[in-house]
């Protein structure tokens, strides 16, 4: 058992403060450009795709943007909108916390598809690429999650429970910490794997981010207290579970036709 100590503020200096959950959004999208990078290098040397690697840079700006706005109004929509439709204002305070996954993901998807129209660059080769790295933010996010001593687990006499004393006196699951392991490293292992592939057609990977995702987040939705604000829907599932279900959906969805090989262009 591990009681919970750490503190979400690496630096502060009374006017300005450096917080975990900042520095795991850099890091993640460091580190998922670097790698991404990486991939459309190897891809080019190999003759799969002809390409300016020098593009992907200007995809960053749009891709940071469409998380940052993507992410806050998924959480007003999807976890908290009535509290927000009576205090509109509030939507602008993102440092009080408050973003959602599934409304990051919507939003990249938008600002992806809008770069690509612009580009005059396949949709889906992004897509491929973003849903490859991804995994490396959503591991940093999770362990900054873990850090805030939020998105904590159910009670558990597990010997690794984790005692959160900003939450109460209980042992809970560190499901922050499931998820980093789930959506985060093997989510990681396995698309990378795939994206290496010369013969793995495009939409592939994307649909497969889509379906192991939502099938690894309603895994750890299982150990997860629900929002404490919605609670269970229809008694039964939490909000993640529904939106991860429907991304599984949405991920056959594009496997059937990238299997076709529909998005070769």
């Amino acid at each position: 058992m591990y009681i919970h100590d750490l503190n979400p503020i690496l630096i502060n200096f009374g006017f300005f403060e450096i917080r975990w959950y900042s520095l795991a959004y850099i890091f993640g999208i460091l580190a998922g450009w670097w790698v991404a990078k990486k991939i459309i290098i190897f891809k080019i040397k190999n003759g799969t795709v002809i390409f300016d690697v020098r593009i992907f840079d200007d995809l960053i700006s749009y891709i940071i943007v469409s998380i940052i706005i993507g992410g806050r109004l998924g959480y007003v929509i999807f976890y908290n909108y009535s509290y927000f439709f009576e205090n509109p204002l509030d939507i602008f305070k993102i440092w009080q916390g408050g973003m959602s996954f599934h409304g990051a993901l919507i939003g990249v998807v938008i600002g992806t598809y809008i770069f690509a129209k612009k580009v005059e660059i396949n949709f889906f080769f992004f897509l491929d690429i973003i849903g490859t790295v991804a995994p490396l933010g959503i591991f940093f996010g999770r362990i900054a999650n873990f850090i805030n001593g939020e998105l904590f687990g159910k009670p558990t006499n597990f010997f690794w429970s984790v005692i959160f004393p900003e939450v109460d006196k209980i042992p809970r699951h560190p499901s922050q910490l499931y998820e980093a392991l789930l959506e985060g490293i093997i989510l990681f292992i396995i698309l990378i794997s795939v994206v290496y592939k010369k013969e793995t057609k495009t939409g592939i990977v994307s649909s497969l981010f889509m379906i192991l995702y939502g099938f690894f987040r309603i895994v750890a939705e299982q150990f997860r207290e629900p929002d404490i604000q919605i609670g269970y829907l229809f008694n039964l599932f939490s909000m993640g579970s529904i939106l991860s279900f429907s991304m599984i959906l949405i991920g056959l969805y594009i496997l059937k036709k990238a299997s076709n090989n529909e998005f070769a262009k």
